[in-house]
């Protein structure tokens, strides 16, 4: 072979080698980093959910004070403790669990007790994993968190006893949560409030990187999914909930903003598609995401008087799937003038994931 030839093919081939170590290793880095911001990712500060719950008018202080209430630890079957308050101010057995969005903690969804108050249900409201005063290590966006759903649950119905009504109510990440928990573990509630979830955990990483960066390929997505499996035990794919909503018998309220630009409302839409069975949705004009209560909160109690009255006070068979317009005309037996979105409303950071 000629020395030249011989010689730029010997320069081709070296190139070529520190082009592709260059790319893998951009890859390693990419999945890394994009991995590390899932597991690991930034968390509201308790002391600043709290004071932001407070100004807002959300968190109702004295009333928070003054109720009964049990602070519980349940063993999680991953190994750490799941820290939650139990919010009794009803004589009732009857009990609503309510699962945060990521970033979030419990004391972000005591906005929901005095509603279920109002309903007839007292509240648990606890912390996920890795976040507030719960266990774990990792963010796991429902796949390791519906284990801790069913502790919950299997835990407080020893409390309040087999024959209670038990419902979940989940926003975001929560609702997620929910779902993966009712459609792949057990359907173990009476009912269940889906709040703004996500459908497809895939897609929805893939939109937020469309958004925030000048990526427009799947690779990337490839990527974090390789590295999270190898990190966290588990690939987007086990982390979609329009597939387990198939599986749920129970009745489903979906609620949605249609403001919402983080988690877009067709994501709701399609998981009520799938759920078979008794179901109902709501899709409020105002508010962005996870603000549908905040913004509607005369309205948002009535949806869920509706729903409860139709699908959990009244025997499966007399049950009938409702429209939306049938919600919308329907009237309740609570007043409500006095229930209007806060003004002192402090905003979230919409570009978290919560």
């Amino acid at each position: 072979m000629n020395r030249g030839v011989f010689m730029k093919r010997k320069k081709f081939l070296w190139a070529s080698s520190i082009v592709t170590s260059i790319l893998s290793t951009g890859a390693a880095i990419f999945g890394y980093v994009v991995t590390n911001q899932l597991m690991y990712i930034k968390k509201k500060d308790v002391d600043f959910v709290y004071d932001r719950e407070l100004k807002a008018q959300r968190f109702d202080e004295k009333w928070f004070n003054k109720c009964p209430k049990e602070e519980l630890s349940i063993d999680s079957p991953n190994g750490y403790p799941i820290k939650g308050i139990f919010l009794k101010p009803l004589e009732t057995k009857n009990t609503i669990i309510i699962c945060h969005g990521v970033t979030e903690n419990k004391i972000s969804m005591v906005k929901y007790a005095r509603m279920f108050e109002r309903l007839g249900y007292n509240t648990f409201v606890f912390d996920h994993r890795r976040h507030g005063d719960s266990g774990g290590k990792t963010t796991s966006y429902g796949y390791y968190e519906k284990f801790d759903v069913a502790a919950v649950v299997q835990t407080l119905k020893s409390i309040v006893g087999e024959d209670a009504i038990i419902g979940i109510q989940g926003e975001s990440m929560g609702a997620a949560s929910m779902i993966l928990y009712a459609g792949l573990i057990e359907d173990g509630a009476d009912f269940y409030i889906a709040d703004c979830g996500f459908s497809n955990f895939s897609e929805l990483i893939s939109q937020i990187l469309t958004k925030t960066t000048y990526l427009r390929t799947k690779i990337p997505i490839h990527l974090a999914n390789l590295f999270l499996r190898l990190r966290d035990g588990y690939t987007f794919k086990s982390v979609t909930p329009k597939e387990a909503v198939k599986n749920i018998t129970s009745p489903v309220l979906f609620v949605h903003s249609m403001g919402d630009d983080f988690i877009l409302p067709y994501m709701t839409e399609e998981m009520y598609e799938e759920k078979e069975g008794p179901k109902m949705i709501k899709l409020f004009e105002k508010g962005g995401h996870a603000e549908s209560f905040n913004e509607n909160p005369g309205e948002y109690e009535k949806t869920v008087r509706q729903f409860l009255e139709t699908y959990v006070m009244k025997k499966p068979s007399e049950t009938v799937e409702t429209t939306l317009e049938e919600i919308i005309a329907a009237t309740s037996e609570i007043p409500l003038d006095e229930i209007k979105p806060q003004t002192n409303k402090i905003p979230l950071d919409e570009k978290e994931i919560s």
